[in-house]
């Protein structure tokens, strides 16, 4: 399953996010440092409308959405790569998990500490920023002394490597994001392994007050850290974690009453739907009388490797996939309609799934 870290400063809201995003009350959220140590993690469902219509079209009862996997990581401070605070437990987290959610203070308050002691959300990105390329630049210092050595030895494959490693060594060196740096196709699987946490794609969550969510565009702090985003070619979705989490144990009606149904505040299934889509995610769908499910794959997924996602006996026997549009599925009612209105496709082993397809594999083992 994939992963998404929930990391920050200490003191930012990352545990109160987190119970948020899982609906449950499972981590300790207080006022001071490093509250928590090891990571709770927790499933998340991803909100998708489509579904609930499926559903009706196909007369089931039964939904199962996507689903991926959030972590709420220890607090950094500043001299965590040389293991200040919890700094090494922090990082070897970051490093297990595929994109990063880096929850930034947009709020004033008095009564919750602040690391640094004052608010300001674009040094704190770059606190957390330096940290990680120092993190990088000592695992990749270390991987240059082991492969310089194999490289004497006139070994091709080692060389190549080395002087991957020394581009990226001049970049974290320059303060320049990883990402600038140009590899050729043959380097991109070594640099890929290296697994370095600075080049995980990342979202910002802007957190802000229970008295700002209402107007939480005028912030000032979000919009340093909207212009920081955009700078950087990142996302960024403000969100009231104190105010999401108060609201895990209220129905709908109590919800609305709270939040207000004119262009309602939706900040955590904003942030659900932007970190599935930071991740690479991608959703189609079954349907039929027992269950309408939607199945996480990787974007531009081939139709074999989709279809093991159900069962690996699927991949294995792939002979076709019947393809029917979500969106003539519902127009038309049933499948045997759209059939017949020409619209359902027999596509192969080549045909790349599209985000809403909703498929029938045919199989043999």
């Amino acid at each position: 399953m994939y992963r998404a870290g929930i990391v920050g400063l200490p003191n930012v809201g990352k545990s109160t996010l987190f119970n948020a995003l899982i609906r449950n009350h499972q981590a300790e959220a207080s006022n001071y440092p490093f509250c928590t140590i090891e990571p709770n993690s927790g499933i998340v469902n991803l909100p998708d409308e489509r579904l609930d219509k499926l559903a009706k079209v196909v007369k089931t009862n039964k939904i199962v959405p996507a689903a991926f996997e959030f972590v709420d990581i220890a607090g950094l401070v500043k001299g965590a790569s040389k293991g200040e605070g919890l700094g090494n437990q922090f990082l070897s987290h970051i490093r297990e998990v595929d994109a990063i959610v880096h929850v930034v203070r947009c709020f004033e308050d008095s009564n919750i500490i602040h690391v640094e002691g004052t608010v300001d959300p674009i040094r704190d990105i770059e606190t957390i920023n330096i940290e990680l390329a120092l993190t990088d630049l000592q695992s990749v210092e270390k991987k240059i002394d082991t492969v310089s050595r194999k490289a004497k030895t006139n070994d091709k494959e080692s060389k190549q490597e080395l002087a991957t490693l020394e581009k990226l060594k001049t970049a974290l060196n320059e303060n320049k994001p990883l990402k600038s740096v140009h590899l050729d196709e043959e380097e991109i699987p070594f640099y890929k392994s290296l697994f370095l946490l600075s080049n995980k794609p990342v979202i910002f969550a802007c957190n802000v007050s229970e008295n700002d969510f209402k107007t939480i565009k005028e912030n000032k702090y979000v919009q340093m850290v909207e212009r920081h985003a955009k700078e950087s070619n990142s996302k960024c979705v403000p969100i009231c974690a104190t105010l999401e989490s108060e609201l895990i144990s209220f129905n709908k009606e109590e919800r609305d009453a709270i939040i207000g149904t004119d262009k309602p505040y939706t900040g955590v299934n904003d942030l659900i739907k932007a970190t599935f889509d930071l991740l690479g995610l991608s959703t189609y769908f079954t349907a039929g009388e027992k269950e309408a499910r939607a199945w996480t794959i990787l974007k531009n997924t081939k139709a074999p490797q989709a279809a093991g996602v159900i069962h690996t006996d699927f991949e294995k026997g792939f002979i076709k996939a019947e393809v029917v549009k979500y969106d003539d599925l519902i127009r038309l009612g049933t499948k045997i309609a759209v059939r017949e209105a020409g619209l359902a496709r027999l596509e192969g082993k080549e045909y790349t799934v599209q985000d809403s397809d909703v498929i029938e594999f045919k199989f043999n083992v």
